[in-house]
């Protein structure tokens, strides 16, 4: 298969894009990237009449460390993250996420803000994006606006963007020397999409855990980080509270099986959980 005939638009600031994406008339799509959207295009999944390539906004790239907060470009791709001593040494979730995204080739290519956009619940970053509280800066020809990661995320490939909106950057809280962190995927092979995986945050806000490949979207287990918040050794109890989650059975597993990959991967994060 071919993607569709489309018009093909590469502008070099934020402002001409937006312009560029309000053409509603021209059924107009972002790329951000491009690992997920090209092979959608190319399949006819999605055929989009214009294609707005925003590789060419400098804005939009770069990792930026601020007093109490990461910010993160929205162009930034994965292996720039990877590379990052600033994320290493203050979003360490994060690097721990990033070696089990895909493949080197999809990393090279992929970017934080397509993956935030695209919103697949079983890919790594909107749970990362979750678990860590991130603020998530968005803009459109009416201006710019922050949504919390928790208000983000609202179903399959669906999230609370407006339309004619586009992300910019990302911002991380930077972690204290007494925050822990753990993370755990189960995978058919690696790069796969994960059939289950959880993040885990412990600040002194308390605990954030985010599943993800076990529902239609990333999700917090609030009984769960309510269990741990009163005892942070209670990890048995914690991996059985799992009863709030909507989870949802796929081509990988039914509802039972993820359920309980859903366990799994939560013990053994926590297991794991490090500085």
């Amino acid at each position: 298969m071919k993607a569709a005939d489309f018009d093909y638009e590469r502008p070099d600031d934020i402002d001409t894009a937006l312009a560029l994406l309000a053409q509603s008339d021209r059924d107009p799509a972002l790329l951000a990237g491009g690992q997920s959207l090209m092979p959608m295009m190319n399949f006819r999944m999605a055929q989009p009449g214009l294609l707005i390539d925003l590789g060419g906004i400098d804005r939009l790239r770069g990792i930026f460390s601020r007093p109490d907060h990461v910010g993160v470009g929205a162009m930034t791709p994965y292996c720039d993250l990877a590379a990052s001593e600033d994320i290493a040494t203050h979003v360490p979730l994060l690097a721990m996420a990033l070696p089990h995204i895909a493949h080197e080739a999809i990393r090279n290519r992929g970017t934080i803000g397509g993956s935030l956009a695209l919103a697949d619940p079983a890919a790594e970053l909107p749970a990362m994006a979750l678990a860590l509280d991130a603020i998530i800066h968005v803009q459109g020809l009416s201006g710019p606006r922050d949504i919390p990661a928790d208000d983000m995320f609202l179903g399959t490939y669906e999230t609370s963007l407006n339309e004619g909106e586009l992300i910019t950057a990302v911002s991380f809280p930077k972690a204290t020397d007494d925050d822990r962190f753990g993370f755990h995927e189960i995978t058919r092979r690696h790069g796969d999409y994960a059939m289950a995986g959880v993040a885990i945050s412990h600040t002194r806000s308390g605990h954030r855990i985010a599943f993800f490949g076990v529902s239609d979207r990333p999700m917090r287990s609030r009984t769960a980080e309510a269990i741990l918040d009163e005892n942070p050794t209670a990890t048995k109890a914690a991996c059985a509270a799992l009863d709030d989650l909507d989870i949802q059975g796929d081509l990988n597993g039914n509802e039972k099986t993820k359920r309980h990959l859903a366990g799994v991967t939560l013990r053994n994060a926590l297991s794991e959980m490090v500085q």
